[in-house]
């Protein structure tokens, strides 16, 4: 059997919906596939189950790109308070976290449900656990063919996300087309994913296991100062997801875990003002108590800090202000939030998403090498992308 859509898009997570819906409300006869039995299993999980759907800060300085100029034309034609104002028109109730992030009040199925309605109105045709088998362009019609059935359309938006979280169905289906059609693709790596460490790191870390404190991380002249948490696998955290974007193998990263104090400093005033006070005790009014202990230990630190040499304290302040551990590893897809590299954007026109080579052939959200920071950034690319797509098709 034969069927014949203006538009096929593959995947209905963020950028594959938002793309249906706005090809949908153009009057195209848009054909949406997923393999999945559930859609948008990535939004249903997010933010722990509320959805970080947008950031108010969003600008193209938050995005991971061979060409970080790229994502400034889609974030243009669609920005996060257009998407606020279509959460407000569905009454979807949401809070501000720090650092600009918005959840929803209730439940992340509420974002689904709100772009699900959206696809029928805009009489969007979707089809769910569909395994694509090929893809390709005859007759200048692109095609699909889901078992003995072939579909075609003169526009195919390629939505598959990327290789992150592989339990709720990633896969390298849109790398695969990508390629099929000659396009370059940008090495692909998990990103926003815990960090992993040798055996002398890694038992400091299951000792450490679920404390949490503020701290700055670096790789070179990059940082985020967010928290960070001590796990039985390594470090994690909003500041070392955030850098795990930017570390490169093999190289160290540096850890301040006290941003508001230089150690030093403070160690020196303390000396003189309270010479009987225990090191580890003081170190434990800055740091949470067990990770205090743990660098006294480990630095071989100990007694009142009147007997201590002011190179014993330098020692201690660059340990606790400028911490330096090589990562051997992360945790992989299996963790990752999301996918760095993908489509090469030289490959694609910034304005409507669309191959270069291959005219009515799209790619847009995590399958494009467009990363972005921890904190709805991504998502915000999902819907700019999707929507730029959708606009275009």
């Amino acid at each position: 059997m034969t069927q014949k859509y203006d538009i096929i898009i593959i995947g209905a997570g963020a950028a594959g919906l938002m793309s249906a819906i706005e090809a949908g409300k153009r009057g195209r006869n848009v054909l949406l596939v997923d393999h999945a039995k559930k859609i948008g299993e990535k939004i249903r999980i997010s933010g722990g189950g509320r959805c970080n759907f947008t950031n108010i800060n969003t600008d193209s300085s938050k995005f991971i790109s061979q060409n970080p100029k790229f994502s400034i034309s889609a974030l243009n034609q669609y920005t996060q308070n257009d998407f606020i104002n279509l959460i407000n028109k569905h009454n979807i109730k949401f809070h501000e976290k720090k650092l600009g992030q918005l959840f929803c009040d209730e439940s992340a199925q509420q974002i689904i449900d709100m772009l699900l309605l959206e696809c029928q109105r805009a009489n969007v045709t979707l089809k769910k656990e569909v395994t694509i088998t090929d893809t390709g362009k005859e007759n200048g019609q692109y095609f699909i063919i889901v078992g003995s059935d072939k579909y075609f359309s003169n526009s195919l938006i390629v939505a598959t996300g990327g290789l992150s979280i592989p339990k709720i169905g990633a896969s390298k289906l849109g790398y695969q087309i990508a390629k099929k059609f000659n396009l370059n693709i940008i090495e692909t790596l998990p990103a926003l994913v815990p960090l992993t460490f040798n055996e002398q790191i890694l038992a400091m870390c299951k000792e450490l296991s679920g404390l949490s404190l503020e701290a700055i991380v670096f790789f070179n002249k990059t940082f985020f100062q967010e928290g960070m948490l001590f796990t039985h696998k390594g470090l994690s955290g909003p500041s070392i997801l955030q850098i795990s974007s930017y570390w490169k193998s093999g190289r160290d990263i540096k850890i301040n875990l006290s941003p508001k104090i230089d150690i030093f400093q403070y160690l020196e005033s303390e000396k003189k003002s309270n010479p009987k006070y225990d090191i580890k005790n003081i170190i434990s009014e800055i740091l949470p108590k067990r990770l205090a202990f743990k660098i006294c230990k480990e630095n071989n630190i100990n007694g009142n800090i009147s007997e201590l040499s002011n190179k014993l304290l330098k020692q201690l302040g660059n340990t606790i202000n400028g911490w330096v551990i090589n990562p051997t590893g992360s945790e992989g897809y299996r963790t990752a939030e999301v996918t760095l590299g993908g489509v090469d954007t030289n490959e694609l026109s910034s304005k409507t998403m669309m191959s270069k080579k291959n005219p009515g052939l799209f790619f847009i959200g995590e399958v494009v090498d467009v990363t972005g920071h921890l904190g709805g950034y991504n998502f915000q690319w999902a819907w700019s992308s999707g929507f730029v797509a959708g606009q275009h098709a």
